[in-house]
């Protein structure tokens, strides 16, 4: 048994003593209102308890070290964000880290993981000193980052303002970003007008290379385009297409024009629609490919269905999961694990998540080729935590990399952070049995 462990149990015993105490000095002489007062006071003592594990738990993980930038980022940002409503003074300490990590990661052109603007912690003075201090060549990879900061801080609009222009002034273009910053500061603005022309105008010159951003550039023309001038919001439509006849052939690019003609027919109206187009042979050439099937290219989902492993519990999977991919693996396993650990065989739900975690580390070995790695970590360590928060906590500490590790602990942490407290009581009666 490690020390959290110890500590948790410890505190648990305690609390149940103490009780105990008070309830034998006063047997035989409870009304239903002292039983109910009692009651409320354990259920809050539990709540204590499980607070104090979780900012336990999080300070452990976030101590661990060998871990990349980005799986650090990911891990500060989620302890952030559990211990925020407890501990705000650790929160903004973490908060601080990530934040340097953040700009670091900018900086070198990668796109961070996760923004630490989103996990709730960060003041407005750090939002905007981020902001100001993204280099305009980089605005693609710092486009979550602007988003995040003009939608939770307004005094970070300015800087998000010039970033965006200076950008747009070098062909650095994040479609998104500027939608959040045009919305921000109104759409029929001066300002909006003028980068909504500047935008269209100055599309990526390797058109391929930026070829998954098309349905963003076709959603951003179909928000803001009926808000513009029929002029401007012809001639961006025009440039638009006659950009995507610069991608070749695919599902995303058919969304593209579906989206972007779609918008055109809606803002300008189907005659000036079709004059506009009789003026660009290119643009008119691709918009006749419109009504193709379109859509996003992304990895196929997988998922397990809680239901479903409900519905054969008690029954032996093992056999069944042994021929699973490692992620489709951990979590059907997992999943089993949460059906006979709330109301099965709780022996048979931890031999489950034995299975589970074991398939962790499989899956994290081969992390390059799975994006989502550190999402099914989550999901298994949250649905092992609902049945078991120190059993939980125990197989993640012993995942063998120690960002898993991490993402782990924090998972945990946040299962038993957000437990309400009326569950918290009979919870502690299920683990005990």
């Amino acid at each position: 048994m490690n020390n959290l462990q110890a500590v948790f149990l410890s505190a648990i015993f305690a609390s149940g003593t103490a009780l105990a105490a008070e309830q034998g000095g006063r047997a035989g002489a409870q009304t239903p209102t002292s039983r109910n007062q009692q009651q409320s006071l354990t259920e809050r003592r539990y709540s204590q308890q499980d607070r104090s594990f979780a900012v336990s738990v999080v300070r452990s993980a976030t101590a661990i070290e060998g871990m990349n930038p980005q799986d650090r980022l990911r891990v500060l940002a989620a302890a952030a964000s559990v211990v925020s409503p407890i501990r705000p003074g650790m929160a903004k300490s973490f908060s601080r880290e990530g934040l340097r990590i953040e700009q670091d990661l900018i900086q070198r052109g990668e796109s961070p993981a996760v923004s630490m603007i989103n996990s709730g912690a960060i003041d407005c003075r750090g939002v905007v000193s981020l902001v100001e201090n993204i280099p305009a060549q980089r605005i693609n990879a710092a486009e979550q980052s602007i988003i995040g900061g003009v939608t939770r801080c307004s005094q970070s609009l300015p800087a998000a303002q010039r970033l965006v222009a200076t950008g747009l002034d070098q062909r650095s273009v994040a479609p998104r970003a500027v939608l959040a910053v045009m919305e921000r500061t109104g759409l029929r603005s001066a300002w909006s007008q003028e980068q909504f022309e500047k935008l269209f105008a100055s599309l990526p010159s390797n058109a391929e290379e930026s070829a998954r951003e098309a349905p963003n550039f076709a959603a951003m023309y179909a928000r803001v385009a009926p808000e513009m001038t029929k002029d401007d919001a012809s001639q961006a439509g025009l440039e638009l297409l006659a950009w995507l006849t610069r991608l070749n052939a695919s599902a995303t690019r058919n969304l593209a024009v579906n989206i972007t003609t779609d918008a055109m027919k809606s803002a300008l109206g189907d005659a000036a629609y079709a004059h506009a187009l009789a003026t660009d042979v290119a643009a008119q050439q691709i918009a006749q490919t419109a009504g193709q099937k379109g859509e996003v290219e992304h990895h196929p989902e997988e998922s397990a269905s809680v239901l479903q492993a409900l519905s054969r519990r008690g029954t032996d999977r093992f056999t069944e999961l042994k021929a699973m991919a490692p992620s489709q693996r951990a979590r059907e396993a997992a999943a089993s694990g949460f059906a006979e650990g709330t109301d099965g065989d709780r022996n048979l739900a931890q031999q489950y998540f034995a299975v589970a975690f074991s398939a962790l580390d499989e899956l994290w070995k081969d992390r390059d080729a799975h994006p989502d790695a550190h999402l099914v970590i989550q999901e298994v360590s949250e649905a092992a935590a609902q049945v078991n928060p120190v059993a939980a906590l125990k197989r993640t500490q012993q995942l063998s990399d120690p960002a898993a590790q991490a993402i782990g602990m924090v998972a945990v942490a946040r299962v038993v952070a957000n437990r309400p407290e009326t569950s918290s009581a009979s919870a502690r009666e299920r683990q005990s049995r």
